[in-house]
Order: C-alpha cells, then sequence, then structure tokens
C-alpha cells in the first residue's frame, strides 16, 4: 500500500480550485521536498474540520487543561496562501480517519484512497482492491486547529444558502422545497 506519510508536513491545507457551486476540493501536504495532493468532497472537507476540532476539545477535557492544545487557532499558524502548484491529484478521498497521539502531543490524520464501490455506489460487484494509498499527517494540536479554521473558512466560502431551506443557491437560482416547488420571490419553477 502506497503511504504518503508526514511527520509533520511543512503544511498541511485544505483549498479549493474553481468558481463557488463547482469547486474541485483537496487536502494538500508539503515536506521533505515533496507535495502530496488528494481529491475529495466538500462535505468531507467540513467533517474533518469539525472532527478535529471534536478531538482537541476532548483531548483538552479528559487532561483537565493540560495537553498543550489551544482553545483556538494561533494567529501566527494561519495559512491564506492558495495551493501549491501543479495541482496533480494522487488519489480521490473515501474514508478517513483521526487519533491523538499521547507519546508526541500530536494529531494523527489519515485519509484512505477511495475504493471502485466507493466511487461507483450503484454497481454491486466483487473486486481484489489492491492496495489502497494513504496519506498520513502527523500535525501538532496548534496546526490541527490552524487547519480547522482554513477548512471551515473555506467551506463557507461557498455559495450563500437559500433563507428558507439551507440550500445552495446559485446564479440561476434553485427550486427551493419549502416553497413547495417554487423558486424563492413568487416565481414558478
Amino acid at each position: 500500500m502506497p503511504v504518503f506519510d508526514y511527520d509533520p508536513p511543512d503544511r498541511f491545507v485544505a483549498g479549493a480550485v474553481g468558481q463557488p457551486g463547482a469547486r474541485a476540493f483537496f487536502l494538500q501536504a508539503r515536506g521533505q521536498g515533496r507535495i502530496t495532493t488528494v481529491a475529495l468532497e466538500k462535505f468531507q472537507v467540513a467533517v474533518l474540520a469539525d472532527r478535529l476540532d471534536e478531538l482537541l476539545d476532548e483531548v483538552l477535557r479528559r487532561t483537565g487543561g493540560s495537553a498543550p492544545v489551544p482553545a483556538s487557532a494561533p494567529v501566527e499558524l494561519a495559512d491564506d496562501a492558495p495551493l501549491d502548484l501543479p495541482i496533480d491529484e494522487d488519489f480521490r478521498v473515501g474514508t478517513m480517519a483521526l487519533a491523538w497521539d499521547p507519546e508526541t502531543s500530536q494529531v494523527i490524520i489519515e485519509a484512505q484512497e477511495a475504493t471502485a464501490a466507493e466511487e461507483e455506489e450503484d454497481e454491486l460487484f466483487d473486486s481484489d482492491e489492491g492496495e489502497l494509498a494513504v496519506l498520513r499527517v502527523r500535525i501538532s494540536p496548534a496546526a490541527a486547529r490552524a487547519f480547522s479554521r482554513r477548512a471551515l473558512d473555506l467551506v463557507a466560502a461557498g455559495r450563500p444558502p437559500c433563507p428558507l431551506c439551507g440550500q445552495p443557491l446559485g446564479s440561476e437560482g434553485h427550486i427551493c422545497v419549502r416553497l413547495n416547488g417554487h423558486h424563492p420571490g413568487g416565481m414558478s419553477a
């Protein structure tokens, strides 16, 4: 199984390419003279950021505040720079896992390559998946908070939500389920 291991990376960020509504989302790790870029869905970026914050909050709670975990993202670790170029996708993410290593006081993030079954959920077949690629990143709690802040900002920078149903509004509008198939503003579809 190819493992892209960064312990720790020089940089680990979530980023997107494209216009809101048609963005492609990526995780990117850089270090030891190499870059690994993996593709994932917007909701996976949001879930990863939320779960990172939950993990760090739980570590703080369980240690009575003695763990080296900042309550919020340190300003000096903010990274608003674009993804490193070229953006060459190494694989598409299927499952992700988080862990806390109490020995090193680091967060471990693993993003595993999607299986053919995950990518094509409609098909039922048995296949020998072979070895799946994994991106494994070990970062400090402060770097994890900074990653989470950037990821949440990235997700929030998309299309604005409909005030009625919460679904994303496109430039062409949308059919609002709360208005029984009518467009907001009284126009029918």
